[in-house]
């Protein structure tokens, strides 16, 4: 004989109700008074070991009924869950319905649940990708930068080229004043245009060992500092020193010192079968991207408004987090899009349930496949993150804590992916095609 009863209350909110019977409470109530009694003590009875009765006369029977009502609650609650196949997305808000002799005897509880979603064909999906290609140009950057790293620094008295190593000293003001940040003594640079404010290395670019100049730029209006961006300045150098990277020849010694391989030849064997992995991985990424974009878009359900909203929190934490991480407060990141904080929450809603759309879809699939997260999955997974932090497994786990969770979810999603993309029909992209043609 069922004890509940379900009302839906939206696509996505229930309204359970269930009894509390006698039995159950009664049993509740023991268990509680032993937890309680363990550390009471009263006169003419050892630590523990003094009656219900002379317990109860001392502190009141409601200590031990709302004891027990704490305990038995998320016991009839689950019951009630499992009876009707329900998958609660947040806590569920109680109400007591009817007491008998002062205690709940049936309660209502009002909770979110995953929606229902009817799952369309998703193997076999049709998508475009590029094939995997690694060219020889592709291998040698890939030497040149493992030989950069061995380069040694010579040098110069001609003017400065991209690429070489400057010393030098600036102080950059707006309208004359100099601004926070804007000077320093003897900085040492590697001229790379994208590593700077835009025209800062390329006024340096040209400049001899000892010579001053002038150099005029504009700070791009997104530039981190709100203090100074879109604002244009001037910055008075003086190049100082300059050197250039000279590179050790490509050659067996070289692919000995940079790698285990012997040979050069064996190097670049090996260069190439890290980026065509690299490559590969990527590729199979755009691919699962376009499959996951394509079944989203083919599947109409309802979204948990809660799992939304605990994910436009999600990226406004990373807002927040980027513009301090760019060396800005988030008041002034606010201030330089322009935008109140409630106007960019809503902003980023679309994405906040595309998200979450993704995450519900990927669930249901892999709970129709039976995908699930194996020991020998968490195993592997535990021993990676081991190698890159440098800790023991067993360590990491327990750092873990209750984030093995999420740890396992995200072996599933990966799972689930990978089978999407294994048996999805892939076709050649038709620009590709063209070009090769």
């Amino acid at each position: 004989m069922t004890n509940s009863t379900l009302t839906r209350l939206a696509p996505t909110q229930v309204a359970l109700e269930f009894s509390i019977t006698g039995p159950e409470l009664a049993a509740a109530e023991e268990r509680a008074f032993r937890k309680l009694v363990k550390n009471v003590r009263l006169p003419g009875f050892r630590m523990g070991k003094v009656p219900r009765k002379i317990f109860e006369q001392a502190y009141g029977s409601e200590a031990v009924t709302s004891q027990a009502v704490e305990d038995v609650l998320p016991e009839v609650y689950s019951k009630a869950i499992r009876e009707h196949d329900l998958d609660p997305v947040d806590r569920p808000k109680l109400e007591v319905l009817e007491e008998s002799d002062g205690r709940p005897s049936r309660m209502k509880a009002t909770v979110e649940v995953r929606p229902t979603i009817e799952l369309r064909p998703y193997r076999g999906v049709t998508v475009t990708g590029a094939p995997v290609e690694v060219t020889e140009g592709d291998v040698e950057r890939s030497l040149e930068a493992l030989a950069k790293e061995r380069a040694t620094l010579v040098p110069v008295s001609r003017s400065a080229q991209l690429g070489d190593v400057a010393s030098l000293d600036y102080e950059g003001t707006i309208d004359g004043v100099p601004f926070e940040g804007g000077q320093a003594a003897g900085e040492t640079i590697e001229l790379s245009e994208g590593r700077f404010v835009p025209g800062f290395v390329g006024g340096i670019v040209g400049m001899t060992p000892g010579e001053s100049k002038n150099v005029e730029l504009r700070f791009p209006d997104d530039y981190p500092s709100s203090a100074v961006a879109g604002k244009d300045a001037v910055f008075a150098m003086k190049l100082n020193d300059l050197k250039e990277l000279e590179l050790p020849p490509l050659d067996d010694e070289l692919a000995k010192a940079v790698s285990t391989n012997q040979t050069l030849d064996e190097l670049r064997a090996d260069l190439r079968r890290r980026l065509t992995a690299v490559a590969t991985g990527r590729a199979r990424r755009i691919i699962g991207s376009s499959i996951l974009e394509q079944l989203v878009a083919e599947h109409d359900f309802a979204l948990p408004p809660s799992m939304v909203e605990a994910e436009l929190d999600h990226l406004m934490e990373d807002a927040a987090g980027a513009a301090a991480g760019s060396g800005s407060s988030f008041d002034e990141y606010l201030k330089r899009i322009e935008k109140t904080e409630a106007q960019l929450r809503e902003s980023y809603r679309a994405s906040a349930e595309s998200r979450v759309k993704t995450t519900l879809l990927i669930e249901r699939i892999a709970k129709a496949e039976k995908i699930t997260a194996t020991p020998a999955d968490i195993a592997a997974e535990l021993e990676v993150l081991s190698r890159r932090y440098g800790q023991p497994p067993a360590r990491i786990r327990k750092a873990l804590g209750n984030n093995l969770l999420s740890l396992m979810d995200g072996i599933v999603r990966n799972k689930t992916l990978e089978l999407l993309i294994d048996n999805a029909e892939v076709v050649p992209n038709e620009e590709t095609s063209d070009s090769a043609s």
